[in-house]
């Protein structure tokens, strides 16, 4: 899951202004649902071609051969590399670009104490699977101002997560969404709006997954949130 900088791995907004893109890796605790912005593409793809289990090797060099096995030459339409990135590294990982598909730098942590923060300050709820014929791209507004705010939310984001500081985390996964709201108007649609307004008072932030239009709310609480799903991050097997 992208917890913060989705859309900064596609070229079209990084090449406005670089930033990164913070990922987690998830043990699949829930089934998710397909069409909600939780990789499940990318997922299968990895399924494919190498089966249950993610083989040993470098990272990076995994991440790049998924990334494209899932763009074989002839497509069109290019995911980016963050979800590559999110199912092969465990933990936490920070991807820069600058304006290419791949990322100039992958900051990659597995602090226990960072994780832990992370899992306890995260809930998700269920919004439904993106309707067919939703395009997110129909109406979209990318440009250096939106595409820096997105990427400073991300920066923002990353320090809280470092400052184990939940109300901060909070304050920058507000405006990581916001910043992408702004670019691609389409991800919040009525429904979603609906049950955010749910929460809105109740959470300290908030986004959805994937490219929006339905999937999972993403909410950031120092409280337990009632009828809500906690996430088990993906640690590193020795």
């Amino acid at each position: 899951i992208d917890l913060a900088g989705g859309w900064l791995d596609q070229p079209f907004v990084s090449k406005y202004y670089p930033g990164g893109v913070i990922t987690i890796s998830l043990e699949p605790t829930i089934q998710f649902n397909e069409r909600s912005g939780m990789a499940s593409s990318t997922r299968r793809a990895a399924i494919e071609l190498w089966g249950p289990r993610i083989p040993v090797d470098e990272y990076e060099k995994l991440s790049k051969i998924l990334f494209c096995y899932d763009n074989p030459p002839g497509t069109k339409v290019i995911s980016g590399s963050q979800d590559t990135i999110g199912i092969v590294y465990p933990g936490l990982a920070k991807a820069h670009y600058e304006g290419e598909y791949w990322p100039t730098k992958i900051d990659h942590i597995l602090d226990e104490r960072l994780l832990q923060f992370i899992e306890k300050s995260i809930y998700l709820v269920m919004l439904g699977p993106r309707e067919d014929g939703y395009d997110v791209l129909d109406d979209t507004n990318i440009n250096e101002e939106n595409a820096k705010a997105l990427a400073v939310s991300v920066d923002q984001c990353w320090g809280a997560i470092h400052a184990r500081d939940v109300k901060a985390f909070g304050a920058s996964i507000r405006a990581t969404f916001e910043a992408q709201v702004a670019m691609f108007p389409n991800m919040l649609t009525p429904a979603a709006e609906k049950l955010i307004d749910q929460y809105r008072d109740k959470v300290l932030g908030w986004k959805l997954s994937g490219a929006g239009g339905g999937g999972y709310l993403v909410l950031i609480s120092g409280e337990p949130i009632e009828n809500a799903s906690q996430i088990y991050i993906r640690r590193e097997i020795d």
